[in-house]
């Protein structure tokens, strides 16, 4: 049997036939994991609203609020390509970051150093306890995958990326992508 390579900035992929509402067609952005357990953000799940909707005292900003998981929905979540200019902020991969000083963000945004294309705000996060989510990959749950930057900031139809980020896997995981929704469809 392989090993299963878990590590922040891996892309979760939910298995075509999973049924959990929260997860179906899933695509998670992993940001944290270690002994602890694991933390990460569906980011393909948009809620059509806008952050400026939730806090009051947010600046004007014409940028959606996302899905990022049923744990902790009183809890707004960032994700960010600007870790140069945030501090605090905590590199997941490779040009992404989570994270960082919330006062600074809002003066960049109302200063334009910020435009919606840079940043991702969630609703929530996904999370496992310790072990809990590599006994997951082991029972088939989740499809690991590299990320690409472009999945979070280019526009794109968040309803294709859980197609689009299988067939990039390549392999047979661009014949799953192939699979419908819903098994009555074929």
């Amino acid at each position: 049997m392989s090993k299963i390579n878990i590590e922040k900035g891996k892309l979760l992929l939910a298995e075509p036939f999973m049924d959990d509402a929260h997860f179906k067609r899933a695509v998670i952005l992993l940001c944290e994991h270690n002994d602890a357990g694991s933390v990460g953000f569906i980011i393909n799940k948009n809620l059509e609203m806008k952050v400026s909707d939730l806090i009051s005292d947010f600046p004007e900003f014409n940028a959606s609020v996302w899905y990022g998981g049923p744990v902790q929905n009183d809890t707004i979540h960032y994700i960010h390509n600007l870790g140069d200019l945030l501090e605090d902020s905590r590199e997941v991969s490779k040009g992404v970051y989570w994270g960082g000083d919330f006062e600074k963000l809002k003066f960049l945004i109302t200063s334009e150093l910020i435009k919606p294309s840079n940043i991702r705000f969630f609703i929530g996060y996904s999370g496992w306890s310790d072990g809990q989510l590599l006994e997951e990959l082991e029972y088939g749950s989740w499809v690991t995958t590299n990320m690409d930057p472009n999945y979070l900031f280019k526009k794109m139809n968040p309803s294709k990326l859980w197609r689009l980020a299988m067939q990039n896997k390549g392999d047979n995981y661009s014949v799953i992508a192939q699979l419908p929704d819903f098994v009555s469809w074929n």
